[in-house]
């Protein structure tokens, strides 16, 4: 794998210009998911949908760890699994089943993230989900919905379920399974997997307290259901996301291959 990685050439040139933005940002997405130590070895996805008619959109390399991805060894696929072009890389299953049921559902995912972290596992187990407890909790909870489990996410049947149950929510907990997030950016998608994720550990960081818990009032929640859009959007469009590609610029620059 780390060979054929190795001799991918660039696509930079070879593809528009919007795709190979595109490509970057996701496969800096890849890098800083395994930078913040979000990744489960090769497991896991993000994709991002290519605009056009077509719907394809791009996801790992599968047997890549995340911070080997580069923007040209990502693999375009389009809704029925099938790869796009010549890549000499393989695509998980699941990923396919995941992603295309989003991204074929709802025109404003555009980019759609998942993950299996430890935290985001444990609070996919605890029967309430995810509790009001924090400040990072409330922006997920103004969007969240949950997806019961269903075994590993390779039938073809469980896109329409899953659809369902995400309906036009931008946060979804994946019952004993995992996260997801989706936004029409991979910039917000990112952001609200940052904000998500934390939220987890403050939950399981809380409870390992064995003290009783301070929920935030309903209407304070009520609240943040007309706000958080407006905070959590201009933070990830103007100023997260570029801030860390700067700092994975400095110390992981490989992505932009």
């Amino acid at each position: 794998m780390q060979a054929q990685l190795d001799s991918i050439p660039s696509l930079q040139g070879k593809v528009s210009d919007v795709e190979w933005q595109l490509r970057v940002d996701l496969a800096a997405a890849y890098r800083l998911i395994a930078h913040y130590g979000w990744d489960d070895l090769i497991f896991t996805h993000l994709s991002v949908r290519i605009p056009g008619p077509e719907h394809h959109f791009l996801i790992n390399p599968f047997g890549a760890m995340f911070d080997e991805i580069t923007a040209s060894s990502l693999v375009k696929i389009d809704v029925h699994g099938e790869k796009v072009g010549d890549s000499p890389f393989p695509v998980n299953p699941a990923g396919f089943t995941i992603h295309s049921a989003i991204h074929e559902a709802r025109e404003d995912a555009q980019c759609v993230m998942h993950t299996h972290t430890v935290e985001g596992v444990a609070v996919a187990a605890h029967s309430e989900g995810l509790l009001p407890i924090s400040q990072q909790s409330l922006f997920p909870l103004s969007s969240l919905a949950y997806h019961d489990y269903e075994g590993i996410a390779v039938r073809e049947d469980e896109k329409a379920r899953l659809v369902r149950d995400l309906g036009s929510a931008n946060y979804l907990i994946l019952r004993n399974h995992g996260l997801l997030t989706c936004a029409p950016t991979v910039a917000d998608a990112f952001l609200a997997m940052y904000i998500l994720q934390r939220s987890c550990e403050i939950q399981v960081a809380a409870l390992a307290g064995n003290r009783p818990l301070t929920p935030v009032p309903q209407p304070i929640i009520d609240k943040i259901c007309g706000e958080g859009d407006k905070v959590t959007s201009s933070q990830g469009g103007l100023l997260a996301w570029p801030g860390l590609l700067r700092k994975l610029d400095r110390i992981d620059p490989g992505y932009r291959d």
